[in-house]
């Protein structure tokens, strides 16, 4: 886990998954991954970057879904053992400093949360299988005026995401870009879809409003 994730992470109340052969206690998963989980493949290839203990690798598991975790706290890691267990691909690799573990490899989805590490946004768009979807969100500036991170290095600058979605060649369904009360923070968030080969238009259904009325 990079110091973005270790000082940014948001803190949430444990939860249990009943669909493991052994508890996993884990944290709330991000209401924009689940608000846009839908545009996930059913039974789709879901990477979680710097997955951390688990809490999206768990809730995903859980859908349906045949998850890998890649984070660099083999002690985070060790707690998702009986995830491990029910077939979820667990690497441990600092990939910061080392080698991109999934080259060549493509994923239905790739959820980024709390986490920013500018030299791998082209490796992570990448990873977006044909078809797939990517659901990002972090820290943005301004959460300097909040709380931490507070360092520029691991704050998106306006419309970062967006730049990223169309270097990569994918197509954004979703963009928020502004502050959230609870916890107080600034975040940027992205869905955005790799088109099918010859896919001109195709229906992707947006989630529930956030908006009350």
């Amino acid at each position: 886990m990079s110091a973005a994730a270790a000082d940014g992470r948001d803190p949430s109340s444990p939860a249990t998954s009943g669909t493991l052969a052994a508890p996993v206690r884990t944290g709330t998963p991000s209401d924009w991954v689940q608000r846009w989980a839908h545009l996930i493949p059913p039974a789709g290839q879901v990477l979680d970057v710097a997955c951390g203990a688990g809490r999206h690798l768990v809730w995903l598991h859980g859908l349906g879904h045949a998850v890998t975790g890649v984070d660099r706290d083999a002690a985070a890691l060790a707690t998702l053992a009986p995830l491990a267990a029910q077939g979820a691909e667990l690497v441990d690799a600092n990939i910061e400093n080392g080698p991109w573990p999934f080259d060549g490899r493509r994923f239905d989805a790739v959820v980024v949360t709390n986490y920013l590490w500018r030299p791998l946004m082209p490796r992570i768009a990448e990873a977006v299988a044909p078809g797939g979807v990517l659901l990002y969100e972090t820290f943005a500036a301004g959460n300097d005026t909040v709380g931490r991170p507070s360092r520029s290095d691991f704050l998106l600058a306006p419309g970062e995401l967006l730049a990223m979605a169309a270097a990569g060649g994918l197509r954004v369904v979703a963009y928020e870009d502004g502050f959230v009360d609870a916890p107080p923070r600034f975040v940027q968030r992205i869905a955005a879809v790799r088109p099918l080969t010859g896919e001109t238009l195709a229906r992707h259904r947006l989630g529930p409003s956030q908006v009350a009325g």
